[in-house]
């Protein structure tokens, strides 16, 4: 199998791409930087425009697209502007190199974000019944242009004229995975300084997902015809984030984590030029399609997954993830 990756040369690229090759699949990354990795070969584009890399998708059979610029910064106006652009340029001209392609991969999973549902804390969000976000009167009124971001995105691909491609949007929690430059390196290097307490309260929800469900959901996407949309690519079980440290700190054998209140998570985004969002936007979301597809998740609790990821982040990355042996 050809799997063509449109941005694949960051974290989420870098998992996708080792548990791809290691099963002996063909993977072609789009990247603007080229160079080496866990994938067969590295083709230059700039994420806007066509180009000789079009030709790495005809004839392909899996497009997952994860282009866009990372949502740890700052949310100046500038980089709102870029994340912006970069997602839905990239999505139209993937759409238009499928559109154009003689032979079409069969399907396109397009990478989205859970961020797309509301802030809220009293049910969780599925595909069916979530109320996307926008115009919550408890959250500020520049969460909203998060949800128009992802709106976008998701718009650029339901635009693509592809009646030979199945087309799938990732809405995607946050991932968790030993791979380095990831969420969970940083979470727990902050839980061994003892600076995981709860965040303004910790009542705020967290979505996630282990690295190997993330794996095995994208495999069932692309094995299962009948699956098109938004699906929601998380772990079942949310929880509170003072919940979500505190089981990281049981599993690291911290046993203690500083608290730290709004003003002091705000001053802590601009030191590490980041945006407070991402801790304090309560992203309750649950894998309804998943689930109801007959998906089985290896990790559904957090805490035997945070188990897990510490020990093996304490030994070195296996040659093959238990998610490729497991298939």
């Amino acid at each position: 199998m050809k799997v063509v990756l449109p941005g694949g040369s960051g974290h989420l690229g870098r998992v996708l791409s080792r548990a791809l090759t290691e099963r002996g699949h063909e993977v072609v990354v789009l990247s603007r930087a080229g160079g080496p990795g866990p994938w067969t070969r590295s083709v230059r584009w700039d994420g806007r425009t066509p180009g000789a890399w079009t030709g790495e998708i005809d004839g392909s059979d899996v497009v997952v697209n994860l282009a866009g610029r990372s949502v740890n910064c700052r949310y100046t106006a500038a980089n709102l502007r870029e994340m912006m652009t970069s997602r839905t340029d990239s999505a139209r001209v993937v759409g238009g190199a499928i559109e154009r392609a003689g032979a079409p991969p069969r399907v396109w999973l397009q990478m989205s974000t859970a961020t797309i549902y509301a802030h809220r804390f009293d049910a969780p969000n599925d595909e069916t019944t979530g109320v996307l976000g926008g115009a919550e009167p408890d959250a500020p009124a520049y969460w909203g242009y998060s949800v128009d971001i992802a709106r976008a995105w998701e718009r650029e691909q339901e635009r693509a004229e592809t009646p030979r491609t199945r087309k799938v949007a990732l809405r995607t929690s946050m991932v968790m995975s030993p791979e380095p430059g990831g969420a969970f390196e940083a979470l727990l290097r902050l839980t061994r300084l003892g600076l995981s307490g709860p965040v303004a309260g910790g009542a705020q929800y967290l979505s996630w997902i282990h690295e190997d469900d993330l794996l095995r959901a994208i495999d069932l996407l692309i094995a299962r015809d009948d699956l098109s949309g938004p699906v929601n690519l998380a772990a079942p079980e949310p929880l509170p984030y003072r919940d979500f440290l505190r089981a990281l700190r049981a599993a690291a054998g911290v046993p203690f984590g500083l608290p730290a209140t709004r003003w002091m998570a705000e001053l802590g985004a601009f030191v590490l030029r980041s945006d407070t969002e991402l801790l304090l936007k309560s992203r309750r979301v649950v894998p309804g399609r998943l689930l109801d597809a007959g998906f089985e998740f290896e990790f559904p609790q957090w805490a035997a997954a945070a188990e897990d990821l510490v020990r093996r982040t304490r030994k070195p990355r296996r040659s093959r993830t238990r998610a490729s042996r497991s298939r």
